[in-house]
């Protein structure tokens, strides 16, 4: 949604970008914790023959105040919206603290991200991943239903 009408420099990927692809600013913007976290299960990841491709990375606030209004168009409401998508100001994609990943990649997280520090948040968004570095020793936190749930998403 909305990734062919934002160029490279706002966040927006092609099909096929690994997180080893520094040339896109949606793989070099992310935390430098999360992006090693990422890379070390990737390395690992590739030993059972799955890949790392990301869908969405970092985002300026401009193609996340897209993405919201869009989401907002599509789901009726601004309440509906926030169950999918967040604000600039909270959305952890903004902040290069966020990561969608595709489909063999987030099952692969979904069985061994814990041990990378790496967490799904959202029950209803699998692809979504961040990084929670006590889930090392203490496993993964319980998911928020929706982002609508996480207190990081409320507006001040």
């Amino acid at each position: 949604m909305g990734r062919t009408e934002f160029s490279k420099g706002d966040g927006a990927l092609p099909d096929k970008v690994t997180v080893f692809d520094d040339d896109y600013p949606g793989v070099a913007n992310l935390d430098a914790a999360l992006l090693a976290a990422l890379r070390t299960a990737a390395t690992d990841a590739a030993e059972d023959g799955v890949k790392f491709f990301v869908n969405s990375g970092w985002r300026s606030p401009e193609y996340q105040k897209r993405l919201l209004r869009e989401a907002v168009i599509k789901h009726g409401s601004v309440e509906e919206a926030a169950r999918w998508v967040a604000t600039p100001e909270t959305s952890p994609h903004v902040s290069g603290n966020a990561i969608d990943v595709g489909f063999e990649a987030r099952a692969w997280l979904a069985t061994h991200g814990a041990r990378y520090g790496l967490c799904q948040i959202y029950a209803n968004e699998p692809w979504h991943y961040e990084l929670r570095p006590q889930a090392v020793t203490d496993g993964c936190p319980p998911m928020y239903a929706d982002p609508s749930q996480d207190p990081r998403m409320r507006r001040a």
